[in-house]
């Protein structure tokens, strides 16, 4: 057997759960453990129309979350354990009237925040608001010119330089105050966006965000999105050649694991909403995003908008739903959709539980963003 050892610096593309071996062990032992992360969104609502959007496959029952039900979200993650909390799902959350606020109070509570967002609203007044309080900020941008960005994107080509703008102001800030908070840019890979590889890695070098990460494109269990995930080959000399730009400050880093994967799991129980799960905008707990839309609603387990998230969380409802998943009556292979956001922590996890790896702390320094697994 091996060990859950091998770490860098910045892990983009595997898991961090061995650096929380407490909570592991405590799940081992049947206890019912706190999220150690939980990604999250604001709102439904968005001011981009991706093409690769997930989201248009979540739609749910909508309900407004408000500041004083986050900050009560917040209180109570604080309370129960959580570690960190990415604004990172189904809806734009920058566009939020309660987004400085929930980023500020989260942080004062000792809980790391970060941000996956498109980018566009946060000009540089708004940055000089939340990156001092932020672990990471990601920008999703597909694409290295006006145009395709435009197509790609679904927005006005002049989009393109306010966010390219946006991301010199949070880079700049970030060196003026010495702040500790990564940056980072993101594409979604689809096998059509090869010549936008190579440009968007070359913005990077020019924008000096800390690293890129191309990474593949998640789909539906029923391929509502259509991704061709044999189509990935005919890219790998794009992504590679993207992978030699890196420097000493700005990494490229291609989620080569899951792409690899081709949309096939390797386990059929599902470990990890106990240790991950994720709400939507609309305020729904569900274990993962791909079981947002109203047809899973067996899944569903409460709304923070109308009960406290701790009162959820410790519901006989939060914990038959998590059993169930990791039940021999789930199957991950015929029952999900392809390479979810526990996907590596479902990895690591499967490998324990069949004896595979071994349980120990990792050596060295630990990694960043450890909230975030």
């Amino acid at each position: 057997m091996t060990g859950l050892t091998e770490h860098t610096d910045l892990i983009l593309d595997g898991t961090k759960i061995a650096w929380h071996l407490d909570r592991v062990a405590a799940w081992q032992r049947g206890e019912r453990i706190a999220p150690i992360t939980i990604d999250m969104a604001l709102t439904r609502a968005c001011n981009f129309a991706c093409e690769y959007c997930y989201a248009m496959l979540q739609e749910n029952d909508r309900k407004v979350i408000t500041r004083e039900v986050m900050r009560g979200f917040l209180e109570d993650c604080a309370e129960i354990g959580v570690r960190g909390i990415s604004f990172v799902s189904d809806g734009e959350s920058t566009i939020s009237p309660v987004f400085a606020d929930a980023v500020r109070y989260g942080h004062e509570l000792g809980l790391s925040m970060a941000v996956g967002t498109n980018g566009l609203a946060l000009t540089r007044m708004r940055l000089e608001e939340v990156l001092p309080y932020l672990t990471y900020l990601r920008v999703n941008i597909s694409a290295g010119e006006r145009e395709r960005y435009a197509q790609i994107m679904g927005v006005r080509e002049g989009w393109f330089d306010q966010v390219c703008q946006n991301i010199r102001d949070m880079v700049e800030i970030k060196q003026r105050d010495g702040l500790p908070v990564t940056i980072g840019m993101q594409m979604v890979v689809m096998p059509g966006y090869g010549d936008q590889i190579l440009p968007l890695a070359r913005l990077g070098q020019q924008l000096r965000p800390d690293y890129l990460v191309l990474k593949h494109c998640s789909d539906s269990e029923d391929g509502e999105l259509g991704v061709d995930y044999d189509a990935y080959e005919r890219i790998y000399d794009q992504l590679r050649a993207a992978e030699a730009l890196s420097d000493e400050h700005y990494k490229v880093v291609v989620k080569w694991s899951k792409i690899e994967a081709k949309g096939q799991r390797s386990y059929q129980r599902c470990y990890g909403p106990p240790f991950m799960i994720q709400l939507s905008g609309s305020g729904l707990v569900a274990p993962c995003g791909m079981l947002f839309n109203e047809r899973y609603a067996k899944f569903h387990i409460g709304n923070i908008c109308e009960t406290r998230f701790k009162d959820i969380w410790a519901s006989d409802r939060y914990w038959e739903v998590m059993n169930h998943l990791a039940s021999p009556a789930f199957d991950a292979q015929k029952m999900c959709g392809s390479l979810c956001l526990q996907h590596k922590v479902n990895e690591a996890l499967d490998a324990l539980q069949k004896d595979l790896v071994q349980l120990r702390r990792p050596e060295g320094a630990q990694p960043q963003h450890l909230a975030f697994v």
